[in-house]
């Protein structure tokens, strides 16, 4: 891994990752796969490019300049990524915007610079910076030499992980300079996690046991957080188990996230094709009912939503 990793995007003003006004740092890259990911563009740890057909005005500019010839009216994606060798051509001569490079290398410096312009906003209303993505225990040095200046700054610190990371080398070096970690529970059966996450789930609940306890301690505040995909993790079994889990650990505290499907036209975009065994569901929003049901097993057992 470079050790400046690819950023997607810094998106300030944000109410939805955290407490307060925040800007989020989405990185780019995951070792998970979830096939319902929102952010599916964060996936790959490289540059792509992305195609909206809703902003091409139809110049045929791109057509002419690509030197592969990987650009096609008839292709589904519009781009062939077997041919196409990044050279960014069509990016730079498209006069709507519609050919964009998703992900760019960027310094601590430049990020914390970026960051920082928000920091009024941080301190009235007890906010901060989320870092995201993706995963950014990817980069393990760089998150956390990011957060260690921005601590140092007085900024609050949010970081929101899948779980699937050396827990020795994040204790060492990220852990120190974080004030609230947001930690992803989505399945809890390891042979349906690798068939929907694309990795079994060993790493990931053995890492949340031993941060929440550390939590118990006196430690970084931990919330666990599961994604309600469904028919895949807001069934009752799924669910039921997950509690069992927080009985065990004493958790008392979680946060259900309903399932939305506007992360496919994202799909589209970098030419990733529907995934094949999502379920019917996957097009449609989740029905305020299901929540509802979803919500109720975890405050009958006792524990409270965020």
């Amino acid at each position: 891994m470079s050790k400046n990793p690819l950023i997607l995007e810094i998106k300030g003003n944000s109410l939805d990752d955290g407490p307060g006004i925040r800007s989020v740092v989405f990185f780019k890259g995951c070792p998970l796969s979830c096939i319902w990911c929102h952010n599916p563009e964060s996936k790959k740890a490289i540059v792509e490019i992305s195609f909206d057909s809703n902003e091409c005005v139809g110049c045929n500019t791109c057509l002419k300049t690509c030197p592969d010839n990987a650009l096609s009216r008839e292709n589904p994606f519009f781009i062939d990524r077997t041919r196409c060798n990044l050279c960014f051509a069509c990016v730079t001569d498209c006069p709507s915007g519609a050919m964009e490079k998703v992900g760019r290398e960027m310094t601590i410096s430049v990020l914390v610079e970026k960051v920082l312009k928000d920091k009024p906003f941080f301190d009235t209303s007890q906010g901060g910076v989320t870092f995201s993505g993706g995963e950014p225990t990817l980069y393990m040095l760089f998150l956390a030499e990011a957060a260690k200046v921005l601590k140092e700054k007085g900024v609050h610190v949010l970081i929101e992980t899948c779980g699937q990371f050396r827990y020795e080398t994040f204790m060492d070096l990220v852990y120190p300079y974080v004030d609230l970690i947001y930690f992803d529970i989505k399945i809890m059966d390891s042979r349906i996690h690798k068939k929907y996450c694309g990795l079994s789930n060993e790493t990931i609940l053995e890492n949340f046991k031993r941060l929440y306890r550390k939590f118990q301690e006196g430690g970084v505040e931990i919330l666990p957080r599961t994604p309600l995909i469904p028919d895949i993790t807001d069934t009752n079994e799924n669910l039921s188990a997950i509690i069992s889990l927080f009985r065990e650990e004493n958790v008392n505290k979680t946060q259900l996230m309903p399932y939305h499907p506007l992360w496919q036209d994202k799909n589209q975009k970098i030419g990733i094709k529907p995934p094949s065994n999502s379920g019917n569901k996957m097009g449609e929003w989740m029905e305020g009912d299901r929540v509802k049901i979803c919500k109720k097993l975890y405050t009958d057992a006792g524990i409270l939503m965020e």
